[in-house]
């Protein structure tokens, strides 16, 4: 009877192929809804990229002349660029969670819940648009340092990295704000929780400092951070500072799963 229920290994091995084919098309369907919107509001990219900008051009520039915190051989504007770039990227993913509350509101949610297309894929695609519309602004922010001197690469396959990093980062934060909004399912509670964690996370991190500064209790606080290990791959890709590639990726590439799982779970409530 065993024999006669177990499927050819060939049939299986097509049967998954046809599935993950099929995932990946209604992640990448998603991912370009998700952008169209970014095309009609072009303009959120600019005033978006207002914030960075005024820490590179202010904080950066005036730190970089007291050489208040050490950074070795790195110019501290050098130092500072790759974790405004994070910063960006965490701040536009961080609130996602209350589009998808609006969606809820407006009846769009559950019709995508009735659809054949999984769940994951659905937090998949809106994780991955929320990483590309980062990059998007990233690069407004590459050309800001750029024009104020900072010794960025220019080789394509670290700069490539550099866009992986920065989506796996994007996608993990708009999971986690996904994750917020499955279980508060409010917009004001959202706002004001998204407030509360976003600076924690970006003041937790190694984003203005050096680990090696920091006191103890915040030392081991960033090292639990993902953006600290975001932080760590954008500059060792972008200006060549010491980096952990290896765990700094797998530790992105880890909580996005993770992140990706426990939204889709939440999913489902939030439909109610």
């Amino acid at each position: 009877m065993s024999v006669q229920l177990a499927a050819p290994p060939g049939v299986s091995a097509e049967t998954a192929a046809g599935t993950l084919r099929r995932l990946g098309s209604r992640i990448g369907t998603m991912c370009l809804v998700e952008l169209q919107k970014l095309r009609h509001d072009r303009s959120e990219v600019v005033t978006r990229a207002i914030q960075p900008a005024l820490w590179l051009l202010i904080f950066g520039e005036t730190f970089t002349r007291i050489r208040a915190i050490p950074t070795g051989s790195v110019p501290y504007l050098d130092f500072l660029a790759p974790g405004i770039l994070a910063q960006s990227a965490l701040f536009v993913s961080i609130f996602y969670g209350i589009q998808i509350i609006w969606e809820r509101d407006a009846g769009v949610l559950a019709k995508l819940m009735v659809t054949p297309t999984p769940r994951a894929a659905l937090v998949a695609g809106k994780a991955f648009a929320a990483g590309v519309r980062s990059v998007v602004q990233a690069a407004v922010v590459l050309i800001l340092a750029a024009i104020l001197g900072v010794g960025l690469t220019a080789n394509p396959l670290r700069l490539l990295g550099t866009v992986v990093a920065l989506v796996l980062g994007s996608s993990f934060f708009c999971c986690l704000s996904i994750i917020i909004a499955g279980v508060v399912l409010k917009r004001e509670r959202l706002m004001g929780i998204g407030q509360a964690i976003t600076m924690p996370l970006f003041f937790g991190s190694n984003a203005l400092y050096p680990v090696a500064v920091m006191p103890g209790w915040l030392r081991w606080l960033s090292h639990i951070n993902p953006l600290s290990y975001e932080v760590e791959a954008l500059r060792g890709l972008l200006i060549r500072t010491p980096a952990r590639l290896p765990l700094d990726f797998g530790v992105l590439v880890g909580v996005c799963v993770l992140g990706i799982l426990l939204a889709a779970s939440l999913l489902g409530r939030l439909a109610r």
